[in-house]
C-alpha cells in the first residue's frame, strides 16, 4: 500500500491496535482500527486550543501492479465496515482523551 504518510506496507491485519509511547512518531497515527480492508487511522494534532484527534478512513486495495494503495472512495458493500470502524475509533477516542498520552 502506498500512502501519503509513510512507506509501502504489507497487507492489512484485522483488528490492528497500535498506540505509540512517549516518543510518538508524528508520521504515524496514534491508533488504527482495521476491519477487512477498511481502516480508520486516528491522528493526534496540536491545535491552538490544545491537542485534538482527527480520523482518516480509507479502503485498502491492490492496483494492477499488485501494489497496496488506499482510497477514500467506498462502495455500497464497504459502508457497514466504514460505520463500524468509525464507531470503534470514536469509542477509542472517548476512552483515551487527547492530551492524556504518557
Amino acid at each position: 500500500m502506498s500512502t501519503k504518510n509513510g512507506p509501502p506496507k504489507a497487507a492489512p491485519a484485522r483488528g490492528d491496535d497500535r498506540r505509540d509511547g512517549p516518543a510518538r512518531d508524528p508520521k504515524k497515527p496514534v491508533h488504527e482500527v482495521r476491519l477487512g480492508r477498511i481502516r480508520a487511522a486516528v491522528w493526534l494534532n496540536d491545535t491552538d486550543t490544545g491537542p485534538r484527534y482527527n480520523v482518516q478512513i480509507s479502503r485498502l486495495y491492490k492496483d494492477k501492479a499488485d501494489k497496496w494503495k488506499d482510497s477514500t472512495s467506498f462502495g455500497r458493500d464497504d459502508l457497514p465496515l466504514v460505520a463500524k470502524v468509525a464507531d470503534l475509533a470514536m469509542v477509542w477516542m472517548y476512552e483515551h482523551p487527547a492530551g492524556s498520552e504518557k
